[in-house]
């Protein structure tokens, strides 16, 4: 049976990270980190795509507004023209989860009060940047990627296995997985990697025999006449059915036909790790729930059950059934909704998906990880395979507030 496999590697010991990350080294971090993009297509942010990132900008003026939220913060200036006029430019940071993760909070944001941003300009929408770095007016700075909270730099902490009463291990608590940065704390150039391993390269640098984040300065991407074609219309993960392509005929990644733009999930394997999410578990002798960080996505892992529903009602989660083996929860889900593989790679699924998830612990890195594979032979062919990795989480889950502020190719059509 062909796989694919969309974190590429099977779920292997974290072990211990080296002091020098070479690049055998670095791809392994990747990998059990199930950071897209180590060695398949990388999982676009949209508001990469909508900015300019060769072209250097300032912006000064006064706060007007901040609103950390997700997926993307903004910060509103108000800059006084020449004649006396102003006008109110906003700027796009990092999501307000993964923000407030750093150390970062609307405190440091004085309505009122002078401030100067450089960046980059937005490709469609005037008076927009990307946020590179920000200068306070007390004297402060911090870059895109600045970080406040050590602990966050270090979420490998050895930890005790809990047990319930019966002895099968207990996954109950917060977790999240690892930072990823680019290596600009700017991040305008470089690409990519874990936080815990950032400050090994220089600003911009890659990996040896790696490559630039698709989009970032220099990168042939960020020369495109349609950089939105060259981040959203890629070949899809696996080999599609003639139903397959045409239930994703049609569809626009960087449109609210994508679901993460249009504040939905898309699935249970994507939502749990795509953007640095904090999740939270609540475990009995009875049932697994898990809440996402990522779109507040609920679910259920039934641990009394043997068999499915005669009548499964379908959703986006699905239903899942899990039983111990040894150390490991082996989890069947299906009775999904139809809906999205990846929108990245323009890749359905059918309601016809099956997923197949092992969760473990690893005590000596504080880590939860996950192998899933999925079959859908209705609109794919082969067994889609990956990874990832959780962590003990140093900040508290906290419900997804989403609020998507960013330019979306819907807009396109309206001008």
């Amino acid at each position: 049976m062909t796989t694919f496999p969309s974190r590429c590697a099977a779920l292997a010991p974290l072990g211990p990270r080296p002091s020098r990350v070479t690049a055998a080294g670095m791809t392994g971090l990747l990998l059990s980190l199930g950071l897209a993009g180590a060695c398949g297509p990388a999982q676009a942010h949209h508001g990469l795509a909508n900015f300019n990132l060769n072209v250097d900008i300032s912006v000064e003026g006064k706060i007007a507004d901040i609103a950390l939220i997700n997926p993307h913060s903004w910060i509103y200036v108000d800059v006084s023209k020449a004649d006396g006029s102003q006008s109110r430019w906003k700027c796009e940071l990092r999501g307000g989860t993964v923000l407030r993760r750093s150390g970062w909070s609307e405190a440091m944001f004085e309505i009122g009060s002078a401030v100067k941003i450089t960046g980059s300009p937005d490709r469609f929408e005037e008076n927009t940047c990307y946020m590179g770095s920000i200068f306070f007016a007390n004297g402060t700075q911090m870059d895109r990627y600045g970080q406040l909270v050590e602990a966050e730099k270090n979420v490998r902490r050895a930890i005790a296995i809990k047990r319930l009463a019966d002895g099968t291990p207990d996954l109950s608590g917060d977790w999240a997985a690892e930072q990823v940065v680019m290596t600009d704390p700017r991040g305008l150039s470089g690409t990519l990697v874990p936080l815990g391993v950032a400050d090994q390269f220089q600003p911009g640098e890659l990996p040896a025999g790696g490559r630039a984040f698709q989009g970032s300065r220099g990168t042939p991407e960020s020369f495109s006449d349609d950089p939105l074609a060259t981040t959203w219309k890629r070949p899809s993960l696996l080999p599609l059915t003639a139903a397959g392509q045409q239930a994703i005929a049609g569809f626009d990644g960087g449109s609210t036909d994508n679901p993460r733009l249009n504040c939905q999930s898309t699935n249970i394997l994507f939502d749990w790790s795509f953007d640095n999410p904090v999740n939270r578990i609540v475990q009995t002798a009875t049932s697994v729930e898990l809440t996402y960080g990522l779109m507040n996505l609920q679910r259920t892992i039934h641990l009394n059950e043997t068999d499915f529903p005669a009548n499964l009602q379908p959703t986006r989660a699905g239903y899942s059934i899990g039983r111990w083996e040894n150390e490991v929860l082996i989890v069947e889900t299906r009775g999904f909704l139809p809906g999205i593989l990846s929108a990245d790679t323009n890749t359905p699924h059918s309601a016809d998906l099956r997923v197949t998830e092992r969760f473990r612990l690893d005590p000596e890195n504080g880590a939860l990880l996950r192998e899933y594979e999925a079959e859908d032979g209705t609109y794919w062919t082969g067994t889609y395979r990956g990874r990832d990795s959780m962590f003990v989480s140093a900040y508290p889950f906290e419900p997804y507030r989403c609020d998507d502020r960013s330019f979306r190719t819907d807009q396109l059509q309206s001008r």
